[in-house]
């Protein structure tokens, strides 16, 4: 008993002592704290968005426990950037504490209104995190690229209901819609003088035309995007750019602009043509990071040829698929569609489809990916739906993935299933033959594959970073028929006489 007395009365005198000592004394900084970063570049944002949120880090070096007499934005309250300092959300911050050979975090964010600071359509918005205003100041820039946009979305009743675009009606007679609104004829013309920021769906009425200008941008929030009514139609008018900002092509991506999104599939959700509408013409545009690229619902029988043309173009990264075509005529010429979560191009319960010089490639996540790159079939998943497959046509293409399997044809046996690939690449790597006897993989039949060439690598450029040129000793290289193929390639190169290239573009060199 008398050793356990003691032993706590020894506990007792250490905890009296250790109260007593003055280990959390703290001295003024002197000027020595340590950054992890000088100037902090928080990326392009829109006017009234909100930026990413930015971090870095103060380092105490030194063996002492400092307080920061001020930490604070040089412009104070008045700021249009925002901190949080150790956990603390603010813009001027008090006697700071730092212990010894310790760090603190520092998270910058900002919004700004374009029109309080400039009348131009971009501006840098800067400011400064002064750490001590006294003798030992220290600071960390802050720079941020503003641009100003034309915002279209919802607008909201005097009740607070949004606006919503009426799609169909079930049979029970429930409404089906979804958060939109249709452009006035007054937004029908897309320009390139400012950037578009579309939140929900933008519908072009029935009877009304969206024309795009070469070198527009249209940003979509998240589940937006647009919608083309019944007898409606879309007009993107991009050209051939010279430089590699594409100055003259179309541009539809999500409305995160910073680093990070640059290669996030999703971040929207579709272009609809939806049943009835018409004369549809994409050209030299790049559609990113939609959950579907396009959307094509049915082909309308008054269109003037397909009722979708895409010419040099490029739908990449999309989350499902790029091109989805139900029942659809859609013409393609010198574009590429390319890494999707499902299949890049989809023709699904018939339709008309004509494809020359296009490049359609898979590379999603590996082994993630269970579909092959492009699938034609003349039913609709899951039903007793069937339709004429009327012609599927893929002249002087390239399809081809990291999957051994990268063409699918499912013919129901019941409604026409014509198709016909020619001079074309193609991944088929039937390793199990599993496909043997099934007439529409006989690949020696010259009337359904006539001068292909197959599982002979096209050597892309750099297909994680949607470089899709092609090697001059590539498997595609010099197998396009002369009298089919396209007179210029996407990047605006000239075919040559004898022994073209299949897909959108001329091979290169790419050695060096």
């Amino acid at each position: 008993m008398k050793h356990i007395i003691t032993v706590l009365i020894c506990i007792i005198a250490l905890v009296f002592i250790s109260s007593c000592r003055n280990d959390f004394e703290f001295s003024n900084s002197t000027g020595s704290l340590e950054f992890s970063q000088d100037t902090i570049y928080l990326d392009t944002v829109f006017s009234t968005i909100g930026s990413s949120t930015r971090t870095f880090k103060v380092y105490n070096r030194s063996s002492d426990d400092i307080v920061i007499p001020r930490v604070a934005l040089a412009q104070g309250t008045s700021s249009n950037y925002r901190l949080s300092v150790d956990g603390v959300p603010g813009q001027v911050f008090e006697n700071v504490e730092l212990l010894a050979k310790d760090s603190m975090f520092v998270f910058v964010e900002t919004t700004v209104d374009i029109m309080n600071f400039t009348s131009g359509t971009q501006f840098l918005y800067e400011d400064t995190i002064e750490f001590d205003s006294g003798a030992n100041l220290q600071t960390v820039e802050l720079v941020t690229l503003i641009q100003d946009a034309i915002f279209l979305f919802p607008e909201r009743d005097a009740q607070g209901i949004q606006e919503t675009i009426l799609l169909n009606t079930d049979p029970d007679g429930n409404e089906l819609r979804i958060s939109g609104f249709f452009l006035d004829d007054t937004e029908l013309n897309f320009t390139n003088e400012k950037p578009y920021v579309i939140y929900g769906f933008a519908g072009v009425p029935s009877n009304k035309t969206l024309t795009i200008d070469p070198g527009a941008r249209i940003h979509f929030h998240s589940q937006s995007g647009i919608i083309v009514a019944n007898n409606a139609t879309l007009k993107v008018n991009g050209a051939l750019s010279t430089t590699e900002d594409l100055e003259n092509e179309v541009i539809f991506e999500g409305d995160r602009l910073e680093p990070l999104f640059d290669d996030v599939a999703g971040q929207w959700a579709a272009i609809w043509l939806t049943d009835g509408s018409k004369d549809h013409e994409v050209n030299y545009a790049t559609i990113k990071n939609a959950s579907v690229g396009i959307i094509m619902d049915n082909n309308n029988p008054t269109s003037n040829g397909a009722t979708l043309k895409i010419n040099n173009s490029r739908i990449l990264n999309s989350s499902n698929s790029a091109l989805v075509g139900t029942t659809a005529s859609i013409e393609a010429t010198n574009s590429i569609f390319h890494n999707s979560g499902q299949s890049t191009v989809v023709g699904r319960f018939g339709g008309e489809y004509n494809f020359n010089n296009c490049t359609i490639s898979n590379y999603w996540n590996g082994s993630f990916r269970q579909d092959p790159t492009l699938l034609l079939t003349n039913v609709i998943s899951n039903t007793d739906l069937t339709a004429d497959l009327v012609a599927a046509n893929f002249t002087n293409c390239i399809i081809y993935g990291d999957r051994n399997i990268e063409l699918a044809l499912v013919d129901d046996g019941i409604s026409t299933f014509n198709f016909k690939f020619e001079n074309s690449l193609i991944r088929f790597n039937d390793f199990s033959n599993s496909f043997d006897g099934i007439p529409a993989y006989d690949f020696s039949n010259s009337s359904l594959y006539q001068d292909c060439v197959f599982n002979e690598n096209p050597l892309f450029e750099d297909v994680d970073a949607f470089k899709l040129r092609i090697d001059n000793t590539g498997g595609a290289n010099g197998i396009a028929n002369p009298a089919s193929d396209t007179a210029l390639d996407i990047s605006g190169i000239s075919r040559p006489a004898i022994a073209p290239d299949a897909g959108a573009f001329e091979s290169t060199d790419l050695s060096g």
